[in-house]
C-alpha cells in the first residue's frame, strides 16, 4: 500500500498543473483525490502500461486533483462527482468520460469506447 501511495504521489507531482492548460487535439484527464482507493488501484494496474497502449498513444494523458481550486477546467466540463473519473476532451471540449475504475478489462473497453467518439481516429482494438 505504501508503494502504491508513493507511486501515486510521484505521478501526481510529475503531472501537477498539466491538466488545466488547454490542449489542442485529444486529451484524457484523470480526475482524482487524495485517499481515493480506486485511484491507487488504477495507479498500480494501468498507469505503468498506459503510454505503451493504443489508447495511451491516441490522446495526451494528464491528471487533475478535484480539490485544486486554481484551475478553470472544472468550469468547462460537466461536474465531477466520483474519483477516479476519466474525461476525454477534443480541442478542449468534452466528448466522453469513464466513471470510476472497475478493473483492467472494463477500463480498457470503456476508454476505447470513449476514444472512438473523437473526430481524430485512432488505431484502437475492436
Amino acid at each position: 500500500m505504501f508503494v502504491g501511495r508513493l507511486l501515486a504521489l510521484l505521478l501526481l507531482f510529475c503531472m501537477a498543473g498539466t491538466a488545466h492548460a488547454e490542449v489542442r487535439g485529444a486529451q484524457v484527464i484523470m480526475f482524482e483525490q487524495q485517499g481515493c482507493e480506486w485511484c491507487e488501484v488504477w495507479n498500480q494496474e494501468i498507469a505503468p502500461v498506459l503510454p505503451k497502449t493504443p489508447e495511451g498513444k491516441c490522446a495526451a494523458f494528464s491528471r487533475f486533483d478535484i480539490h485544486n481550486p486554481s484551475s478553470d477546467l472544472l468550469k468547462k466540463i460537466k461536474p465531477i462527482i466520483y474519483t477516479p473519473t476519466f474525461v476525454v476532451l477534443e480541442d478542449g471540449k468534452e466528448v466522453g468520460r469513464v466513471l470510476g475504475y472497475a478493473g483492467e478489462d472494463f477500463f480498457w473497453f470503456q476508454l476505447a469506447t470513449e476514444l472512438k467518439k473523437l473526430e481524430r481516429k485512432c488505431d484502437l482494438p475492436e
